[in-house]
């Protein structure tokens, strides 16, 4: 191989700009970071850039400017909510030049640590993430550090971070509201794990509306599946098993409501003829599924929003937050619930 072969497989750096433009090396520098340089240089850096096909080195940039253009995304699951939040995220963050690195921990605290080591690695210029109260205590060192954090869905307390979240309370007591005045009193909910502040939202929205009605709560009909498909299926069977079964079930999440209607499906109990089934998060199988299924839908591109919102403040001023916004959400009636006749 020939070292002009060599030379050519090599990627272009600085000093071959500057040799190639005839400026020197500063020149080029003060072009990269949009400082004022001649008007002739100018035009003769950014010809030689295109023909050179020169990469600017964003992690020398980062440590320069302490400013890398990446965001990152920590998620749980890539399930239907986050992967509508990365999507809408990605699309809004992009308008501002900045792209979104996602990484999924599975809720496991060794996999979420290496997930904070690498945004931490590689400078990233905020994390969004879903709050894990079994992990704060390892995200506080990171935050005091100066790690710009925006929370969403769940909660942590007292944690020096800026918060983006859905009223999941008023949500449900809207949704269960809806449910008890077409004359249901044995309304059920198969609830996430109450370790998560969306998890004790969403039943505490339930029992608002059960209070508000006067209706008594039956601890049989309150069932923790924790966030679970496999886990709604079993919720829904126990729950059909009960002497005085519920004639209303409100599944917390997708993923519980999905394992719920498989198992309502496979054992022929007929929506909503036997029984009414209302759902939080608006998936698009809901829309296709016979009946369609009444559903809280999350406000995804508002969130979105809202986080862009939170970033660009924060990352103008320098400075960490503890601003909160709360969102809300809409139902969508469909065809899952039907009016009790005693």
């Amino acid at each position: 191989m020939t070292d002009q072969a060599i030379n050519r497989a090599r990627p272009a750096t600085i000093i071959d700009v500057a040799r190639a433009a005839g400026v020197a090396v500063g020149t080029v520098s003060r072009y990269l970071n949009d400082q004022p340089i001649r008007g002739g240089n100018r035009e003769r850096i950014a010809q030689v850039i295109d023909e050179l096909g020169y990469r600017r080195n964003s992690a020398a940039a980062a440590m320069k400017t302490n400013t890398s253009h990446m965001v990152g995304l920590m998620v749980p699951a890539v399930g239907e909510f986050h992967a509508a939040l990365l999507d809408r995220l990605s699309r809004h963050m992009r308008q501002t030049g900045r792209a979104v690195l996602c990484y999924c921990h599975d809720t496991d605290p060794s996999s979420f640590m290496d997930g904070i080591e690498f945004f931490a690695g590689h400078r990233v210029d905020a994390v969004v993430m879903d709050g894990n109260e079994e992990l704060r205590q390892r995200l506080e060192p990171y935050i005091s550090q100066g790690m710009l954090t925006v929370l969403y869905d769940n909660d942590l307390p007292g944690l020096a971070a800026d918060r983006v979240f859905v009223e999941n309370r008023r949500a449900s007591k809207r949704l269960i509201d809806h449910v008890l005045d077409l004359g249901h009193e044995r309304v059920a909910i198969i609830h996430g794990h109450l370790v998560d502040s969306v998890a004790r939202d969403r039943l505490q929205g339930y029992r608002d509306a059960l209070l508000a009605h006067g209706v008594e709560e039956h601890p049989e009909l309150v069932v923790d599946a924790r966030w679970n498909e496999q886990r709604g299926y079993s919720a829904m069977g126990d729950l059909m098993a009960l002497p005085n079964p519920p004639t209303a079930v409100f599944g917390a999440n997708y993923n519980m409501s999905i394992g719920a209607l498989r198992w309502l499906r496979e054992h022929n109990v007929s929506i909503p003829q036997d029984i009414t089934f209302v759902s939080f998060d608006d998936v698009p199988a809901f829309s296709v599924h016979v009946p369609g299924i009444t559903a809280v839908g999350q406000p995804v591109d508002k969130m979105a929003e809202a986080i862009v919102s939170i970033l660009a403040e924060r990352l103008g001023d320098g400075s960490l937050g503890n601003r909160t916004i709360r969102i809300d959400a809409e139902i969508t009636l469909r065809g899952s619930t039907r009016r009790l006749r005693r």
